[in-house]
């Protein structure tokens, strides 16, 4: 894959993130951190499953302009329904922050990617993800994926405190949200 494997780190993070936001997608359901990031990661699934099959499509076949075409408007379209659907979910409290500064970030994903998609359509002869990544839109997508990559080292960082937790589990008192501990780990770079 070369240079094309460059947005894999992205899908991943982008992914993992994806899904656990997403895990509140019962809309107006009281969701625990666990049910947010289960939930979460199963929409990711679903997005990184998509981009990897036309990855897979795309090393499978002649380059051309119209297939360079296709690819994109599909990528894009499976980024913008799993995006589409964070729109519509309502997190638990813990996490309500940390989902309204993730949404913007993910929108900006989708402009980068969309300015990209342009770029290689306007190219005049079929060229590669070589070609792609090494234009000024390509640069632009590794900036906001280290924005993301950011982004979800933070996140990463909330699931991981819920460990502490752990001798809290014993105590009868102590409300069962702040006994929750989710082990997760969504593939910060």
């Amino acid at each position: 894959m070369g240079e094309y494997d460059l947005p894999v780190p992205l899908r991943r993070v982008l992914a993992m993130t994806v899904v656990a936001i997403a895990a509140a997608a019962c809309g107006g359901e009281d969701v625990t951190l666990a049910e947010y990031a289960e939930r979460g990661q199963a929409l990711v699934t679903i997005m990184e499953e998509r981009i990897v099959a036309l990855d897979t499509e795309w090393e499978a076949q002649t380059p051309t302009i119209e297939a360079a075409q296709r690819y994109w408007e599909q990528r894009l379209h499976a980024r913008n329904e799993a995006i589409e659907g964070l729109h519509d979910l309502e997190p638990p409290a813990g996490v309500t922050q940390l989902h309204e500064t993730g949404m913007p970030l993910f929108a900006k994903l989708i402009v980068v990617e969309e300015a990209l998609a342009e770029r290689v359509a306007a190219f005049e002869t079929p060229t590669g993800p070589e070609e792609w990544w090494a234009t000024a839109e390509g640069e632009a997508v590794r900036v906001v994926d280290e924005e993301i990559n950011d982004f979800c080292h933070v996140f990463q960082a909330h699931y991981d405190a819920t460990l502490d937790r752990m001798s809290l589990s014993g105590v009868s008192w102590v409300p069962s949200e702040m006994k929750e501990i989710v082990r997760i780990d969504i593939g910060c770079r």
